[in-house]
């Protein structure tokens, strides 16, 4: 029995699937710091340094990206921002980041503090998909500020009918403070009235 061989040769280029295309981008994106901090002293790049390096690979690869932001909790305030790059065939992959919104920032209006987050939520969002090292970005250098966090323990709920309960209300009978009581307990109205009228 005679058997044959069939070789096909492949003239046309294979098509480069999404993952293989943003692994190329990520290996060959560059983005300049064009923005100076001049309290801090350094360079950054914004979301916008990113973008607008991110344009030429659009053509190359036949990619483009978008972003969405949206509110997603309303207090505190937290808005997140979704960066996606999609091939012309509909596939997509996509990265968040989420980023809080600081009501209390002096010397910016309410437009401001939600830009500022916007900004920082996409530019965090781009550096994640794109895998842009952020030891190298503004965050990571910025010493000029330094923010320490005071946590605070919460405190007991104070619940009616318990021995702690009963030791509050022997503490205030025999002329202790409700001031110090509230210091280390939460109590509801109706308790803290019960309380009171010891």
């Amino acid at each position: 029995m005679k058997t044959e061989k069939t070789i096909i040769a492949i003239n046309e280029p294979v098509e480069m699937r999404l993952g293989e295309k943003l692994a190329r981008i990520q290996s060959e994106f560059k983005a300049s710091k064009s923005k100076l901090n001049k309290f801090g002293n350094y360079n950054y790049r914004s979301a916008e340094d990113v973008l607008e390096a991110l344009k030429p690979f659009n053509a190359q690869y036949e990619v483009y990206f978008t972003i969405n932001e949206r509110l997603i909790n309303a207090n505190p305030p937290m808005m997140e921002s979704v960066a996606t790059i999609w091939d012309f065939g509909g596939m997509s992959i996509d990265c968040t980041a989420v980023v809080g919104i600081d009501l209390d920032q002096k010397g910016m209006a309410m437009p401001q503090k939600f830009g500022s987050a916007s900004s920082y939520a996409k530019k965090y969002a781009l550096g994640n998909l794109l895998l842009i090292d952020d030891t190298k970005d503004d965050d990571a250098t910025n010493t000029h500020k330094v923010v320490k966090e005071v946590v605070k323990p919460m405190k007991e709920v104070l619940e009616y009918g318990t021995d702690k309960y009963d030791k509050v209300k022997k503490y205030i009978l025999e002329g202790g403070a409700f001031e110090n009581v509230e210091s280390k307990f939460v109590i509801s109205a109706e308790l803290k009235s019960k309380l009171i009228t010891v």
